[in-house]
């Protein structure tokens, strides 16, 4: 026991030295609440250790004593012992550290930074919204532009060309390879705002080419007999459909804000959710300026 006890200390010097290491610069200061979370991780440590210990010694020295309580379970008893002393005081001492750091280590109703940060951004975006309330045209391309710059441009370039194999070409509304890939493999990421999605193979053959061809070409020219499979969600005009399907002919509000919220797969890639990092309407700015760079 002597022994283990002793490896037991150096267990505990070694591990503590270890934390002191990796996190000593944040006990270096004012704030009393590292220096807290530093005793308490020395405390769990050493309780730690000891308990095991204990037990340990108790498992190679002890024998089986006591009342056997009346249940079986496969002929298997269970001794009436009560809870360990160690466990329970570890118990209760963990109880009375919560109430005391809730209350008075760091108390729930303090000052907090992200709480304060919290209630600024919450005043900074009601002050936005009420000054672009109803933005002219030429005022939400511009604030587009500003915000594509910041939040699109590092994957779709600063001209919206994008990265070939990586991300989509922005000044054009749709490719003939994306229609292709659509058409045959389907599309349901954007569930939110069109949550029955697209299954695969809705056309097949020569028709996938050609309906390709003239949804990339922007609807010009006769249409083909087999868009007519399409029409029936995205309409005659490829206008979409709201809760049904996007409008595959320019990028709407709708689509633009559907695919900022959900992401976006394709046949070059995925394109992750920008949920949360912009508000409605810089998200229906950006709409602007993407329509305003295919005109």
């Amino acid at each position: 026991m002597k022994s283990m006890i002793i490896g037991g200390i150096i267990l505990i010097i070694a591990l503590m030295a270890g934390t002191y290491f990796a996190a000593g610069d944040a006990f270096i200061g004012d704030d009393y609440i590292n220096s807290l979370t530093m005793l308490g991780a020395i405390a769990i440590i050493t309780i730690t250790v000891f308990v095991a210990l204990k037990y340990i010694n108790q498992m190679k020295n002890d024998t089986a004593s006591g009342d056997l309580a009346e249940e079986r379970w496969d002929g298997i008893g269970e001794y009436k012992n009560p809870v360990p002393t160690g466990w329970a005081l570890a118990f209760i001492g963990s109880i009375i550290w919560m109430f005391w750091y809730f209350t008075v280590g760091y108390p729930i109703n303090g000052f907090s930074q992200i709480g304060q940060w919290n209630e600024e951004t919450i005043e900074y975006n009601q002050k936005f919204e009420s000054k672009w309330q109803n933005p002219s045209q030429e005022t939400l391309e511009a604030m587009g532009q500003s915000t594509y710059l910041v939040q699109c441009s590092p994957c779709h370039g600063v001209d919206a060309e994008g990265i070939e194999g990586k991300a989509q070409n922005l000044t054009k509304r749709i490719a003939k390879e994306q229609v292709v890939h659509v058409i045959n493999n389907g599309s349901n990421s954007l569930t939110t705002a069109y949550p029955g999605g697209m299954p695969g193979g809705m056309a097949f053959g020569p028709d996938v080419d050609v309906i390709a061809e003239y949804v990339a070409g922007g609807f010009k020219g006769e249409q083909p007999a087999a868009y007519a499979v399409c029409a029936g969600c995205h309409g005659v005009d490829g206008k979409g459909m709201p809760y049904v399907a996007p409008n595959i002919r320019e990028y709407d509000d709708a689509l633009v804000i559907a695919v900022l919220k959900d992401g976006k797969k394709s046949n070059i890639g995925s394109m992750p959710s920008f949920d949360g990092r912009l508000n409605e309407t810089q998200q229906k700015a950006i709409a602007s300026y993407l329509r305003s760079l295919g005109e």
